[in-house]
């Protein structure tokens, strides 16, 4: 047999990578959908026992989040909740990729910067919202400072790591062809760091709805924080699941499209073996 007629054989004997890719697609989103379908029958089952007289079915979770959505509750209260938590995120992206990257540049910075954002991300940072609520009142400006101090440090910190790992061979031979600094920051750093700094962001949206919920309930109950406080305090159980469970669904949304932007524009092995 010819070299030829072998690897003819071989390249026969191998499945395409569409045909497998499809395939195995397809089984890892019946597993997530098997996995969301059965927590929500063990929470069934654990509402019908009950474990708790505090603790709902699962169905009448769901008729609840059918009501507050037909009576408008719910929107209106996700409405007032994005909005310190936009405002704060926007801010802290804006504050902590310009920060984390003249970190990672200046080691004058990195020794003042760091140490302070690495305390921010360790302390716990609920304890300070009483604080906040002194100092700023019980409005916006106190619930978007809750947001940023949670997504802050996550965004800097992610920031100086990526600048800091970027490619020192890339950045040598950068200055070996006598390319200016701004060139080296813009054309090697920045491009080599672009997705680690997107990761941090995906973080700290993912901190700054914690903060946005901690700030609405310990600093004034608005929006998410005002239907978990109501319904509380008159023992709509029911209601009181539906409303946390929709904002948990909504974070896990939000940071699983940003992940997917992430695959689409940084790795592209990780597109590749999608498609």
């Amino acid at each position: 047999m010819s070299m030829h007629t072998y690897d003819s054989a071989e390249a026969a004997a191998q499945p395409p990578a569409e045909a497998t890719s499809a395939p195995r697609e397809g089984s890892l989103l019946l597993w997530r959908v098997a996995s969301v379908v059965l927590f929500c029958l063990l929470w069934e089952v654990a509402g019908r026992i009950p474990i708790n007289v505090a603790f709902p079915p699962f169905s009448d979770v769901a008729l609840a989040f059918g009501r507050m959505v037909a009576d408008g509750s719910l929107p209106a209260a996700l409405l007032n909740t994005l909005e310190p938590l936009v405002i704060g995120v926007v801010t802290a992206t804006v504050v902590g990729i310009i920060m984390g990257v003249a970190m990672g540049l200046r080691e004058e910075l990195e020794w003042a910067g760091v140490p302070v954002f690495v305390v921010m991300q360790a302390a716990p940072m609920a304890a300070l919202i009483p604080l906040i609520t002194f100092i700023y009142g019980i409005g916006l400006v106190a619930k978007v400072l809750a947001v940023v101090i949670l997504a802050l440090p996550v965004i800097a910190l992610n920031s100086y790591k990526a600048v800091r790992n970027a490619s020192p061979s890339l950045r040598a031979m950068s200055r070996s062809f006598l390319g200016s600094k701004w060139q080296e920051i813009t054309k090697i750093i920045l491009p080599e760091a672009s997705p680690m700094i997107f990761t941090g962001l995906r973080l700290g949206i993912s901190a700054g709805f914690v903060g946005v919920v901690l700030a609405e309930l310990l600093i004034t109950p608005t929006g998410i924080g005002d239907l978990i406080t109501y319904h509380r305090s008159v023992a709509d159980y029911a209601e009181m699941y539906a409303v946390i469970a929709t904002i948990i669904l909504l974070a896990a949304v939000t940071v699983g499209l940003l992940e997917r932007v992430e695959v689409a524009l940084f790795r592209p092995e990780k597109r590749e073996s999608a498609e």
